[in-house]
């Protein structure tokens, strides 16, 4: 198994446990972070290693991940496993999976490519890459069948693991957050590099909302030491240090709930937002030259997922040249002052929480098994 990122770290690991309850013997090898490893998975590279997103970011580390990639190939077709997963992180693992078929090695991708946003032309790589997708959405499994490519939907197991009901008073007390001034979380990335792209963003638009609601308080999920160390020196530079707010080690889901709005760099935490049906800005900074191909492939006009599984805007998205500090924190001001949006937004979320609350480590599971008993 391959993962790349935080996100596909939580989906390995509950893949892995939920495989481990049908064949206990089996044993997990590859790339994975802290989650998968806590499951007894053997990770060959650090995790970190392979998460960088954007064109010109990953040209900085060329050719590292091409290393990386190479050796794990070598050491997957010497030691022959039964089958390969990769979980998210197309540009590393798609290349991997085809090299791997081609040996004999069964592949199975988890968690499909945003086809459905941009670059479609994928799908015939895929097709050469994969034996069977597992896809998170249920508008995502009518394409990959369209392409003649085996694919399976599972749901999404954040929607399984967080629970249907309002979780922002547990949230707020285990927070140790009482009185009656706003909240916000500030969510800038799980990557060093998103850190360096946004961090400086974040600071200054919670220095303008401070200064428009005084008495605001800022929770500050981070992933690890790496990008907690980068945050507070987007701190330091801006001349912030004083303001009220507190850097947590993880808890991101915690600081969330207990949000009154969230400003979410785009990503997987924007679901999680969504499933806590936490009021969101959804941003995103990225290298000129990177934002300038992206945006030529793009097949739809929202970039964060709870805008394209509705299929509309119920979130605002501010991208780029768009995400000044001044222009976000008066979207966060007014989501947070809206009350069309406090009553409404919750209901459209938990719409999107139903659809994919599938069970879906044990629907990946039963996907996985015919391929490790053949």
């Amino acid at each position: 198994m391959v993962a790349g990122e935080a996100s596909g770290d939580f989906l390995g690991a509950h893949l892995i446990n939920a495989l481990k309850l049908r064949v206990p013997s089996a044993r997990f090898v590859g790339i994975g972070g802290a989650k998968m490893k806590s499951t007894g998975f053997d990770a060959w590279f650090p995790i970190e290693k392979l998460a960088v997103r954007g064109y010109i970011e990953v040209l900085r580390h060329y050719s590292e991940i091409v290393s990386i990639r190479r050796r794990t190939r070598r050491r997957l077709l010497r030691e022959k496993p039964a089958i390969f997963v990769g979980i998210d992180a197309p540009d590393f693992n798609l290349h991997l999976e085809a090299s791997l078929k081609r040996s004999g090695i069964p592949t199975i991708h988890y968690v499909g490519p945003s086809v459905w946003a941009w670059r479609r032309a994928r799908l015939r790589h895929i097709a050469r890459a994969v034996d069977q997708m597992l896809v998170l959405f249920p508008f995502e499994a009518a394409i990959y069948k369209q392409a003649g490519i085996p694919v399976v939907y599972v749901g999404h197991p954040l929607a399984d693991v967080i629970p249907l009901e309002d979780a922002t008073s547990t949230a707020r007390e285990q927070l140790q957050l009482s009185g009656g001034a706003p909240i916000f979380a500030l969510l800038p990335g799980s990557r060093q590099s998103e850190l360096r792209y946004m961090a400086a963003t974040f600071v200054r638009t919670a220095k303008l909302v401070s200064g428009q609601l005084p008495g605001t308080r800022f929770l500050v999920p981070l992933i690890n030491r790496e990008t907690r160390s980068l945050f507070e020196a987007a701190l330091h530079d801006e001349g912030c240090q004083d303001l009220p707010l507190t850097i947590l080690f993880g808890h991101a889901r915690d600081a969330i709930a207990a949000a009154d709005a969230v400003l979410v760099a785009s990503g997987t935490a924007t679901l999680e937002a969504a499933l806590l049906r936490t009021p969101m800005v959804v941003t995103y900074r990225m290298a000129p030259l990177t934002w300038k191909i992206m945006s030529r492939m793009r097949y739809q006009p929202y970039v964060s997922l709870p805008n394209i599984i509705a299929g509309e805007f119920i979130v605002p998205e501010l991208l780029q040249d768009e995400a000044s500090p001044e222009n976000l924190s008066q979207a966060l001001i007014n989501v947070y002052n809206d009350p069309v949006v406090q009553r409404r937004l919750p209901q459209r979320l938990a719409a999107i929480h139903h659809s994919l609350r599938q069970d879906a480590a044990t629907r990946a599971a039963e996907a996985v098994l015919p391929w490790l008993t053949a």
